[in-house]
């Protein structure tokens, strides 16, 4: 199967408005589904991750397998949704998908094992967790996905145009976001439950007034640098 591009937005001079808002956020759609449908692949999973960038918490995968036929309104990659528009969608998205797997790699095997190889288990753990539904091909954003012995082909932002990796990306972002709010519980002064851990002007003077709290990744700049501070709230 040839890898894909997604569809390009046209230009937004000289558009109506209602035009320019279309183009900021195209939707994505089941095309590369339905090849497979066709040629009777019936089981397609859709793979992405969320948190490679933060300075914080866990990344987090999501694998979801949508019926065929499926047609979900308003699905597009999670960063060009409102919290509002991604908590409705997973609701949706849940209760449409034969199956829903989630995959969850802490700051401690991020540090020990690097972000893209942390992602990488983050996306087999989300495929294993389907079981007992077995994919019979998988579409996943970004690069394919090391030993999980299926058919699978892998898409550059794929997230923005293949309906199963969009709703992957919605609900592994609203997984995350919620260990995010619930991490802001347990280490207070961070505010990891508006920036959910990215380098935000914010969380940069609250690192600096602080230090790091445990569930930063002390492999990530400008951590690495403070490798030997001792951790916020812990003696070493």
């Amino acid at each position: 199967m040839k890898r894909g591009r997604g569809p390009s937005e046209p230009g937004a001079e000289g558009a109506t408005a209602p035009a320019r808002k279309r183009a900021r956020r195209p939707c994505a759609g089941p095309y590369l589904e339905r090849l497979l449908w066709r040629v009777g692949i019936t089981m397609v999973a859709g793979v992405d991750e969320v948190g490679m960038g933060p300075l914080a918490g866990p990344v987090v995968a999501a694998a979801v397998v949508l019926p065929i036929g499926a047609a979900l309104d308003g699905v597009a990659d999670s960063k060009q949704l409102t919290a509002i528009q991604r908590a409705r969608l997973d609701v949706e998205i849940r209760r449409r998908a034969i199956g829903v797997g989630l995959g969850v790699v802490d700051v401690d095997e991020i540090d020990r094992l690097n972000i893209y190889q942390a992602a990488m288990k983050a996306k087999r753990q989300a495929l294993a967790a389907l079981a007992p539904l077995v994919p019979g091909f998988v579409l996943v954003d970004g690069r394919e996905i090391p030993g999980i012995g299926i058919p699978q082909s892998a898409y550059p932002k794929g997230d923005g145009f293949v309906l199963s990796i969009a709703a992957a990306s919605i609900v592994a972002k609203v997984h995350r976001d919620g260990i995010m709010r619930e991490l802001e519980t347990l280490h207070p002064g961070y505010g990891f439950a508006r920036h959910m851990g990215y380098a935000t002007v914010a969380h940069r003077r609250a690192l600096a007034a602080n230090g790091p709290s445990p569930v930063h990744r002390r492999s990530f700049a400008p951590l690495a640098s403070d490798a030997q501070l001792p951790l916020h709230g812990l003696s070493r």
